[in-house]
């Protein structure tokens, strides 16, 4: 499938989103939902399942609402800031059974651009012993750090590590000590988007498939020595 680029309709009801974030507005703005945000976001997903089910591993893509693109509505039970909608598109390409518990791809457009990343965020605990079991493994660690590299060239890098410290029994002067300090793995774009010309333009697709491209490498990994007993 062709995908002709994101109308520039996405950008302007994105950030009016953004400012009027209640169901009044929202519910007026219904039409301009479907037009500017579900139809082309769902459409770019049909451009790129090709393409993630060609990479290694293969990344599972579904057209649909809560598939590939996920709810606008923000579960707000938990937390202090209790605006209904997410003023962003939320596309997630994943390599497991559940795309929230398994590593990913994920293409973020908001109101300042596109941001995007790979990776899973927190490990179970069987993960994560295997995880540092996989750092201790001179190969391995190298070949995570590759896959980083590969993150790292279309601008994805991981965040501060959930721990001040390496865990109780390894070493702080150890290789790889700051790896040991994450308990999960997320390379991602952070906050520096900006409107590229190519959203609008069948060109959004060859884009998009090469930073899929990129970040397939750190899936692969965390697939591998991570998600798999």
């Amino acid at each position: 499938m062709t995908f002709p680029g994101f109308p520039r309709e996405t950008i302007t009801f994105l950030r009016d989103l953004e400012a009027n974030n209640e169901k009044a507005w929202f519910e007026a703005h219904r039409a301009g939902y479907e037009r500017c945000y579900v139809d082309p976001a769902l459409a770019l997903v049909e451009a790129l399942a090709p393409v993630a089910a060609a990479l290694t591993p293969p990344h599972k893509a579904e057209a649909r609402l809560n598939g590939s693109l996920r709810r606008i509505h923000r579960d707000v039970r938990f937390i202090k800031d209790k605006t209904p909608y997410n003023p962003q598109i939320h596309l997630i390409f994943w390599t497991g059974g559940h795309p929230n518990r398994s590593a990913g791809i994920h293409l973020v457009l908001g109101p300042q651009g596109l941001g995007y990343g790979s990776g899973h965020w927190a490990f179970e605990p069987d993960a994560l012993a295997r995880y540092r079991a996989a750092l201790a493994d001179p190969e391995e660690r190298k070949a995570l750090e590759d896959a980083l590299e590969k993150a790292a060239a279309v601008g994805c890098t991981l965040g501060q590590p959930a721990l001040k410290s390496v865990p109780k029994g390894f070493d702080n002067d150890a290789q790889g000590a700051g790896l040991l300090r994450h308990k999960g793995l997320v390379a991602r774009t952070w906050g520096n988007e900006a409107i590229d010309e190519r959203l609008f333009t069948p060109e959004c697709t060859a884009w998009c498939a090469g930073i899929m491209t990129a970040l397939a490498p750190l899936d692969a990994w965390i697939r591998n020595h991570v998600e798999t007993a």
